[in-house]
């Protein structure tokens, strides 16, 4: 690549990055800050449009204003911009080269590269700036398995892996300008409040540029762009409709149990093998995770079928095709990326009996907590349904802490000498004092 247009693009890129914006506070700084002094390079990973890039010059303003790092230091560089397409991993070193002739830094610097894995080869470049440069290395990137396998081959034991999701139920009242405090939740008026954004969120998810817009329209863009841009295009994807049709299905159908053979049946699908990678490749790309069935057993962990849940609701709704929504499905999916989002061990549950958890929280070798999720429990039959499943995991499993999140209920039930905690999904995810489990 020619100097003179990598120079114009270190400028640009990081003039813009360094650009004074109002960005919102992420939950997920409170993890980064402790390590902005260590030497380790951060990988920043998660579903594309997740708001990545804004951490990164969260984290540079972090830097900035606690070392008095003075903006030479800074580089910033976007590798999704289509002018790198001539960029090869031999370009890297004129990279450096040029930046350094262009700001002359002093002491050390800070390079924040988004998109990297773009770049064939970059792990080899990002090891010897840190071997032997004074840099401290963020990069971004919306494939899991790439950034792993890279990792794996070139950075092992020089890494910090930090997964960054779209906008918790926090972070989306940050955004609408509440900042709690804990008689919020005593006082009517801001109860209300929040229950009403509560509401909103479900229907409008965390992507952060959908939400500054308000136009849910862009999450239908998004599912194409991580559709032909991350899957297709980088896992050379030959049967476009099959993985399409699946995501699609997962999208209607979020929470549910599949087997690979029903999965295999419904898209019409030859070999139960592509099933399972186009799977592992939707995983990837952070549209949608699973979990396993809790079992004892890892050999029958591996061969019960899992549970499938999307990366962002607003997404799902936007490409699903239900006709009604699944409110108790749209609540159990919020918990589920809460839960991946604490880094919680996780996993759903079925006793011999056919009762069933939606949520088996493991510590060590020790179930923490059982929880249920559903709209209401003003239903009998669905009440007995959701007890009856956490007794048998009380039973069977020992689960220490029995939970029922619901909507807008709160008491402590006493079923069979069992105290069963019954609580709003909104109170849930903004008191982890109380009832959120530490990681």
């Amino acid at each position: 690549m020619h100097k003179e247009k990598i120079k114009q693009l270190i400028i640009e890129h990081r003039d813009r990055f360094l650009k004074a914006t109002e960005l919102i506070e992420r939950d997920i700084q409170q993890v980064v800050r402790p390590l902005l002094l260590q030497r380790e390079i951060i990988v920043i990973s998660g579903v594309r449009r997740s708001g990545k890039s804004s951490l990164l010059k969260l984290i540079s303003n972090d830097i900035r204003k606690t070392q008095q790092v003075p903006d030479k230091n800074t580089l910033y560089l976007n590798f999704d911009d289509e002018r790198f397409i001539e960029f090869r991993h031999t370009d890297f070193e004129l990279l450096f080269e040029t930046y350094i002739e262009l700001f002359q830094p002093e002491g050390r610097k800070y390079f924040f590269l988004d998109e990297i894995q773009n770049i064939q080869g970059w792990e080899r470049w990002v090891n010897r700036l840190y071997e032997f440069e004074d840099v401290k290395i963020f990069i971004t990137g919306s494939n899991a398995t790439l950034l792993s396998s890279e990792i794996a081959s070139a950075l092992t034991g020089r890494n910090r892996q930090i997964l960054n999701f779209p906008f918790s139920f926090n972070e989306f009242l940050r955004f609408n300008q509440i900042e709690l405090q804990s008689e919020d939740f005593y006082l009517r008026e801001k109860k209300v409040k929040i229950k009403n954004l509560f509401k909103e969120y479900v229907n409008v998810g965390g992507f952060p540029e959908v939400l500054k817009n308000k136009d849910l329209t862009l999450l239908e863009q998004y599912f194409k762009d991580i559709i032909y841009r991350d899957v297709i295009a980088r896992y050379n994807i030959r049967n476009m409709y099959e993985i399409r049709e699946l995501a699609l299905f997962f999208a209607s159908n979020v929470g549910t149990i599949q087997s690979y053979q029903k999965l295999q049946n419904l898209i019409n699908v030859k070999s139960l093998n592509s099933i399972k990678n186009y799977l592992t490749i939707l995983e990837s790309v952070y549209l949608f995770t699973r979990i396993n069935l809790f079992d004892y057993s890892v050999k029958r962990q591996i061969y019960n079928p899992s549970k499938v849940y999307a990366i962002d609701t607003a997404l799902a709704n936007s490409i699903a095709f239900n006709f009604s929504q699944n409110l108790g499905r749209l609540y159990e999916n919020i918990v589920c990326i809460e839960l991946r989002r604490q880094n919680q061990e996780f996993y759903y549950w079925k006793s011999k009996n056919n009762k069933e958890v939606d949520f088996l929280i493991k510590k060590g070798l020790r179930i923490d907590s059982a929880i249920q999720v559903c709209k209401t429990l003003s239903n009998d039959k669905i009440q007995k349904r959701e007890i009856e499943g956490l007794l048998e995991a009380r039973q069977t499993l020992n689960a220490e802490q029995l939970l029922i999140l619901t909507e807008d209920e709160e008491q402590d039930m006493i079923i069979e000498s069992e105290k069963i905690q019954v609580i709003p999904i909104w109170k849930w995810l903004l008191e982890p004092a109380f009832f959120k489990l530490k990681g």
